[in-house]
């Protein structure tokens, strides 16, 4: 499964109307810990596809969806089912900790 680019353009067909929970990655190139946690996302999406959609948003080109789910901090992965913020955490997480994520 790969993970998509999230932007407000896309959000509502990718986010809000998908059948699965979707977990997004709220990242930024020049965040350390954001570039550990790129290929942890990807690998979670390859493993856990079947169980949800993965996607990534940049908080430096979309400001306004980061503003919008209150992105703080980076990396945080969100949580959504049906467009609704189910689970939000705030840094690094380990391919186990995404698994226990997504339901």
């Amino acid at each position: 499964m790969a993970v998509t680019v999230i932007t407000s353009e896309n959000f509502e067909q990718e986010v809000a109307k998908n059948q699965k929970p979707v977990v997004l990655d709220f990242w930024a190139t020049w965040c350390g810990p954001c570039k550990m946690q790129g290929p942890v996302f990807e690998e979670a999406a390859e493993k856990f596809g079947d169980r949800a959609a993965f996607g990534k948003v940049d908080v430096d080109e979309q400001q306004q969806l980061a503003q919008q789910y209150g992105v703080m901090s980076i990396p945080t992965l969100i949580l959504f089912r049906d467009g609704a913020v189910v689970k939000k955490e705030v840094g690094f997480h380990s391919l186990e900790q995404i698994d226990q994520l997504i339901p």
